[in-house]
């Protein structure tokens, strides 16, 4: 049985699904186990454990019935939730993210105020979602 893991629902599925096919098992060692980037679905693994799984937004409000509401609200907002991958160095996998498609955040900072040794940095995918590396 996979353990919670997310979902991501993506109005660019081919461009979300070429960021994540090449930083995924550099980041994590997930494997694509399922999906091509035509979508509608496509999830990795590592150790038959789902990490992440991407879905097309459309396919899953054309089941919800939900097609005719908006995609996003129409002001921005702050982030409501956001991907955390602990790697071994967060500059060289920030480079690797930007250079697949991700935009920067916030830079690659040491962050002693919120845990011994942290450094991190922030970036979105091309859909938008938040994304933080870390290392301790």
């Amino acid at each position: 049985m996979d353990a919670l893991y997310p979902r991501l629902l993506v109005t660019r599925f081919a461009e979300t699904f070429a960021f994540y096919r090449a930083v995924l098992p550099a980041l994590t060692g997930a494997v694509l186990v399922k999906g091509t980037p035509e979508g509608p679905y496509a999830n990795w693994d590592v150790d038959d454990q789902a990490v992440l799984v991407l879905f097309d937004r459309a396919a899953l409000a054309a089941t919800l019935g939900t097609g005719g509401l908006p995609a996003r609200p129409g002001t921005p907002t702050q982030d409501t939730a956001m991907l955390v991958f602990r790697v071994d160095d967060v500059d060289e996998a920030l480079a690797l993210c930007l250079s697949c498609g991700g935009t920067p955040a916030a830079p690659a900072t040491d962050r002693p105020e919120w845990g011994p040794g942290l450094r991190t940095a922030h970036l979105r995918d091309p859909e938008g979602h938040l994304i933080e590396l870390q290392a301790y």
